[in-house]
């Protein structure tokens, strides 16, 4: 007789053939009856709509969004070819915002497709797809084809997007701007369009970014051929900009961008920085004290259960895993031994960064040590695969919660770079510290441990200004998790400067 356990295993057997690819979206009639309401009914499947799954996992809850979010794109490519073939496409803004990395999941992705009917299809999460009408598709050559998603091409799309693009989305639109290497296919485009007022708009976009001969070639060509120019900024006065005049992938474009941006809030409202300690062995001293404290937060925040006894243990190396069965099982006992293998290299840096090296650049060598040293017991204990101590990930991560997903996997090789190279240059500690923290968050380069490495690398930068050790509390979490958020999907770094603020001032008066 076939047990529930053997007829589990074979419908699996099922789901994993269809998941080769990397698929994570499918078609109810790929399943029989039998083998979908089964892998639904053990959490491995969950339907979006009648006749369309995605994959999930049997131990998340049903209100997490994770599984949802990670197919989001997949199921609009995998539905809309399914419906329409290959007559559709995304808008011009939403082309936009995915060329220029911009990965947040929108509330509603609107489908242009002469097919359509102009009805919105409700999903899951409170998310919408609506199929809108038009005449005719474009013609191919303005359109490109990323990840299944049928886009307006960078050229093609800056022409057809509103001036308001420029001012709602100015990461976006300068990251798009410093991409452009050759002005030849917007300079076709806008020729046989007859796009004078469109050739300004993107010429003054141009000179803001500091690309003054790319501006000056469309002004002459267009009024070579007889149009009237007149040169438009379609930017905000008060628009900053970073790294003008460069030509680079659009991950690195997005981070300048916004370092650019958010910079001038944060000064504001930290505390004076104290300056590098005098007394060096003082500092330090603090560093050590609070550690104790600082690992309890930390690991909490990311869910572990650890208790001050466990970290105190780990500390004085009275912990052995080889010789101890119990600490072997227990993944919170890893996690702790590994937090303080990586405090004592962080602490290592934080003696170079209050001996005047350049933070940046000693974050820049240092953190995947830090990083290693993190999930080493864990791999030694077989609980992690030792692959994991490579370096950055090689594949898409989603948060769980969050409508904001992180960049892909291949753009991490050119973010992680550029986030030590906006380090380095920076001058204020308040600035690295919080946009040093919030955006290696953002990059998520790592399958695990991202938070707790940007709380490290937060205290690094901080140690530059001679603030003390700032701890996350585990009651902020909320508030921390949602300021983060705010500033990711929302862009807004407010929230987030002022909760950093607030607990460094927490923690110097606590140290005075």
């Amino acid at each position: 007789m076939v047990t529930p356990n053997e007829k589990l295993a074979t419908s699996l057997a099922r789901l994993q053939d269809l998941q080769k690819g990397g698929r994570q979206v499918f078609r109810s009639a790929e399943l029989t009856r039998v083998h979908r309401e089964r892998l639904v009914k053990n959490g491995f499947l969950r339907e979006v709509m009648k006749g369309w799954l995605i994959s999930s996992s049997p131990d998340v809850d049903h209100g997490d969004t994770s599984a949802w979010f990670a197919s989001f794109w997949d199921f609009c490519a995998s539905y809309c070819t399914a419906r329409f073939g290959e007559a559709w496409h995304l808008s011009p803004e939403q082309s936009l915002l995915l060329h220029a990395e911009d990965t947040i999941i929108p509330a509603q992705i609107i489908i242009h497709t002469p097919r359509g009917t102009n009805n919105t299809l409700q999903l899951p999460f409170n998310t919408t797809l609506y199929d809108l009408k038009q005449k005719n598709m474009p013609p191919d050559a303005d359109l490109t084809t990323r990840s299944g998603l049928r886009l307006f091409s960078p050229q093609a799309a800056l022409i057809k997007v509103p001036v308001t693009f420029f001012v709602r989305h100015p990461v976006e639109a300068q990251v798009v701007i410093s991409s452009i290497r050759d002005t030849a296919d917007v300079l076709g485009r806008l020729l046989s369009g007859g796009h004078p007022t469109i050739a300004g708009r993107i010429a003054g976009a141009l000179r803001r970014h500091g690309r003054a001969a790319q501006a000056d070639e469309i002004v002459t060509v267009m009024k070579g051929a007889g149009y009237d120019v007149r040169e438009t900024d379609p930017f905000v006065p008060a628009q900053a900009f970073g790294a003008p005049g460069q030509v680079q992938a659009p991950i690195v474009g997005r981070l300048q961008a916004m370092w650019k941006n958010f910079r001038e809030a944060i000064i504001p409202v930290f505390p004076e920085a104290p300056r590098l300690p005098q007394d060096t062995t003082a500092y330090l001293s603090s560093v050590d004290e609070i550690y104790q404290t600082d690992a309890y937060h930390s690991l909490s925040i990311e869910g572990y259960r650890v208790t001050r006894k466990l970290i105190e243990r780990v500390r004085k190396g009275d912990w052995a895993p080889q010789g101890m069965s119990a600490d072997r099982q227990y993944r919170d006992a890893l996690a702790a031994r590994g937090y303080w293998q990586a405090f004592r290299l962080v602490r290592a840096t934080v003696v170079d960064v209050i001996g005047g090296v350049n933070p940046g650049n000693l974050a820049r060598q240092a953190h995947r040590d830090w990083y290693r040293e993190m999930f080493q017991p864990s791999v030694a204990a077989g609980l992690v695969g030792a692959s994991s101590l490579a370096g950055y990930r090689n594949h898409a991560v989603f948060l769980r919660g969050s409508r904001h997903v992180p960049p892909r996997w291949e753009a991490v090789r050119d973010a992680m770079p550029a986030l030590f190279d906006l380090l380095e240059d920076e001058a204020e500690p308040s600035v690295r510290a919080v946009l040093g923290h919030w955006l290696l968050g953002y990059i998520h380069p790592y399958p695990d441990g991202n938070g707790r490495m940007a709380r490290f690398l937060m205290n690094v930068m901080l140690a530059s200004g001679g603030y003390p050790w700032t701890v996350i509390r585990v009651e902020s979490r909320d508030a921390y998790l949602a300021a983060l958020e705010r500033a990711s999907v929302l862009q807004e770094i407010e929230p987030f400067a002022q909760f950093v603020a607030d607990e460094v001032r927490r923690s110097m008066e606590q140290a005075s």
